[in-house]
């Protein structure tokens, strides 16, 4: 079933108006015919039940038949602290951690990152990451849209960090795996989680250690060295095992 995202204020009592390049990819794309279900999003990981009633030039009128609640996410909120990385790969990363939950997306620059971006560039690169996230968002039927933000310096990052509940950074001479599965197991329902992922050199030793004043723990993902764009997704395919209900 086809995923729709529309704003809160176009969902009426008993229908939903879709606007904008939706109507065209369901009329034209899709060729979806009245009476079709489709589900709808407001963004609020509240999800509507629709069947298509009505095509109009610049609008697809669809019938409410029923509400879901929130189904589709994670009982905790992941954000994606990610080192740019070289080449198209932050799509790749961008593409695979939406689907796999995480809540937003905090690209930054760090000592050891090859990629620098001036700030037409980065909003530029910002644009075509969220249409991405979009697209993800929809192929996995969540019920948000999470949103990539511009690119930050890696102080700012910790600064955005501090509050959160915990704050995890993988890193090569980090403790056993045993410590890593004691600092998962206290991950808790609705807490905001961190997650730091270098660039392809890693985190410089200063970085870890300005980690470490901020609060953040330090854990390993194993005996094997990944690349910064596995490294994200591995470990989020963990917390997802463990806290999807």
């Amino acid at each position: 079933m086809y995923r729709f995202f529309v704003e809160p204020e176009q969902i009426g009592e008993e229908a939903v108006s879709i606007t904008g390049k939706d109507v065209n990819h369901i009329k034209n794309v899709l060729r979806m015919k009245i009476g079709e279900t489709v589900l709808v999003s407001d963004g609020s990981d509240r999800e509507y039940i629709c069947a298509i009633r009505q095509f109009n030039e610049d609008e697809v009128i669809v019938d409410i038949e029923d509400i879901n609640g929130q189904t589709r996410e994670l009982p905790i909120k992941v954000t994606l602290f990610q080192a740019l990385p070289k080449g198209d790969k932050m799509e790749l990363i961008i593409q695979k951690m939406i689907e796999l939950g995480a809540y937003q997306i905090i690209p930054m620059s760090t000592k050891r990152c090859v990629v620098k971006l001036d700030a037409k560039k980065a909003a530029a690169k910002t644009k075509r990451w969220n249409a991405i996230a979009e697209s993800a968002a929809k192929q996995s039927k969540r019920g948000i849209i999470p949103q990539v933000y511009e690119p930050v310096t890696y102080g700012q990052a910790l600064q955005m960090a501090e509050d959160m509940d915990m704050v995890l950074i993988p890193y090569e001479e980090a403790e056993n795996m045993e410590h890593t599965r004691q600092i998962v197991s206290e991950i808790a329902q609705g807490m905001n989680v961190g997650i730091f992922i270098g660039s392809e050199g890693g985190f410089a030793k200063e970085e870890i250690e300005m980690a470490q004043q901020s609060g953040a723990k330090e854990i390993t993902l194993g005996k094997r060295i990944l690349r910064t764009e596995t490294a994200g997704m591995m470990l989020m395919s963990v917390l997802m095992y463990f806290m999807e209900e």
